[in-house]
């Protein structure tokens, strides 16, 4: 069975310089990854995996949701969803369930996350691990096109990563990377656009402002989302979705990112055409 263990974690990826870490630091870090409470979720849905674990985690934190706006008939599965990343993680278990929803569990709806998630053994199943910082392995590559060339419905937060306090106090996502549109014309599938309602704490993009300020380049508040994860306990999230938009009409190549963008403003006008 799958634990979180801090202090192991460090032995084993800092042999060298582990033993200088002090009992202290440790507990701190426990402590704000909210160690114990997250192995309280693994271990009561041990006996789970893919979107069933999803949906033994929201269970337990209170969660649910409601579908909105031009939700699909289930028939067409070759689809990409593309959403926004407001959450950092309980979004991601959310949408993994709503897909099950909209287009049945034999669907078996595949989720493109960074491969750092790996380790959450439970999800596996759904995941098609991306490097983002590197170049991807022969047998993650060839996993993720065997994904796209199949018949599974496949999840994507373009953005990559979780979304931030931008100009004029918007809590929005960073640019959206290409490789949705890139996918959808190479693939023959159409796009559907997805918005998840939801912040995190105020906290959390105050940090990742000020880690900002300071130069610092490793996103370091991103050690604030399993704590997110619960402040978020008890929340009602609405999914709305938007009209499919044909893989014939994209455009890739130089044209690609500016696509993207295009259908990143496509998510966030969701809410309004409700």
């Amino acid at each position: 069975m799958m634990r979180i263990d801090v202090g192991n974690v460090l032995r084993q990826r800092a042999p060298r310089h582990y033993r200088y870490i002090p009992g202290w630091a440790v507990r701190w870090l426990e402590r704000i990854i909210c160690q114990d409470r997250l192995n309280t979720l693994l271990e009561h849905n041990a006996q789970c995996e893919g979107a069933d674990f999803a949906r033994g985690v929201i269970k337990d934190l209170s969660v649910s949701y409601s579908l909105a706006g031009n939700i699909p008939d289930g028939k067409d599965r070759r689809v990409i969803l593309v959403s926004n990343h407001p959450l950092g993680g309980l979004d991601g278990l959310v949408l993994a369930c709503v897909a099950e929803d909209v287009y049945g569990k034999e669907a078996d709806a595949k989720f493109v996350v960074n491969d750092l998630l790996d380790f959450v053994e439970p999800l596996r199943p759904i995941f098609l691990g991306v490097n983002k910082h590197g170049t991807q392995s022969r047998a993650s590559v060839e996993r993720i096109d065997r994904a796209f060339d199949g018949d599974s419905p496949i999840l994507m937060f373009p953005a990559g990563l979780v979304s931030r306090r931008r100009q004029g106090g918007v809590i929005a996502d960073m640019p959206w990377r290409k490789m949705a549109v890139v996918k959808a014309i190479s693939s023959h599938r159409d796009i559907i656009p997805v918005h998840f309602s939801g912040e995190n704490s105020q906290f959390f993009y105050k940090f990742a402002h000020l880690r900002s300020r300071l130069g610092l380049r490793f996103n370091i508040e991103m050690i604030r989302l399993p704590k997110e994860i619960f402040l978020s306990e008890g929340s009602h999230f609405t999914v709305t979705f938007g009209s499919p938009i044909s893989w014939r009409s994209l455009e890739g190549g130089m044209n690609a990112e500016l696509q993207a963008d295009r259908l990143r403003s496509i998510v966030y006008q969701l809410p309004c055409q409700k």
